[in-house]
């Protein structure tokens, strides 16, 4: 697969601009293994080879487990996860896919559950930063760095 353009090249300056916003988000206090699963779930859902081969990777560096990791597509129906990372997994899938309205306000209201407001923000910027990467990836045919 051909890349469509090198989008580093082309936009110097917006570059650096998400790079900043990812450099912020991994700032927050978030759990930086379940902020893996995060990135890997919203990359699953949009398709991003390029971010999945990543967040795999990162995701191993983090310390998860191959067994959370390879079943983290159904994570809904399997023990392996925890009910605070089932709320962050379900907001996730929420806000990525946001087609369904109720379904994020479901997952918001989990949130609240086990995270205060500011943790909620963090999560919420997190899943946008991951979108925006994989919205890079796929539309322009970001290559695999294998």
């Amino acid at each position: 697969m051909k890349p469509r353009i090198d989008y580093q090249q082309a936009s110097p300056e917006a570059m650096q601009a998400l790079i900043a916003f990812e450099l912020a988000v991994l700032r927050r206090d978030l759990d930086p293994r379940l902020l893996q699963l995060v990135k890997l779930r919203a990359s699953q859902i949009n398709g991003c080879a390029y971010c999945i081969d990543i967040e795999l990777a990162e995701a191993r560096r983090a310390g998860e487990s191959q067994a959370r990791i390879d079943l983290l597509s159904v994570w809904r129906d399997c023990p392996l996860f925890e009910p605070r990372e089932c709320a962050v997994l379900a907001w996730t899938e929420a806000l990525t896919r946001m087609d369904d309205r109720a379904a994020i306000a479901g997952a918001e209201a989990d949130m609240r559950v086990f995270f205060d407001e500011p943790a909620i923000a963090d999560w919420r910027l997190a899943i946008a930063s991951i979108n925006c990467w994989n919205r890079m990836g796929v539309g322009f045919r970001k290559p695999l760095s294998q």
